[in-house]
């Protein structure tokens, strides 16, 4: 008998649901400048990208019956988004960057190579790289940590973020938490 054969008919009446929100604003957005080191230690050009953020929330309804106030939860991405934007993107756990900060400049080498930026214009970002991967889940985290101290009751069951990075092309995090 085929395992298919073998299983039991679930009920028509049985299923399960979920909430969520999905948050996909044109202000979601970042132009920053970035590179990444690759696998076999080369580098890509410094270039930028017009990115895009969207959000998706997962989470039992409130008192209210809503997963979260869009109210709240919009300004607190778009915050996260902010602070990427204009600014060259700096993965500050490379193994392959130097990067050095002083007073009003930031120093980064790759092999022979040697950048220097005003301070105002750099993200130093504690990631490896700063693939679009990467971005997405940064994004996420700061995202939850702002969240967390202005909505506490609020407890995501999955947090969704992707960063497009251009039309078509996108990267995703996705955190689930069992609750």
């Amino acid at each position: 008998m085929s395992e298919l054969a073998s299983t039991q008919p679930t009920s028509p009446d049985s299923f399960d649901e979920r909430f969520g929100i999905r948050l996909y604003k044109e202000y979601f957005n970042f132009g920053s400048a970035h590179f990444l080191i690759f696998a076999d230690s080369s580098r890509e050009e410094l270039h930028g990208h017009n990115y895009r953020a969207t959000l998706e929330i997962d989470a039992s309804l409130d008192d209210a019956w809503l997963v979260a106030d869009f109210l709240i939860v919009k300004p607190i991405f778009r915050g996260v988004c902010d602070s990427l934007d204009h600014r060259t993107l700096l993965p500050l756990r490379n193994p392959h960057l130097k990067i050095e900060q002083s007073d009003r400049e930031t120093t980064v080498y790759y092999k022979d190579d040697r950048y220097v930026l005003p301070n105002r214009d750099v993200c130093l970002l504690d990631i490896e790289n700063t693939a679009s991967e990467l971005l997405a889940k940064w994004i996420c985290e700061k995202f939850l940590e702002q969240l967390s101290s202005q909505m506490p009751a609020l407890k995501p069951q999955r947090v969704l973020v992707s960063v497009q990075e251009s039309r078509g092309q996108s990267a995703i995090y996705e955190r689930r938490w069992q609750r």
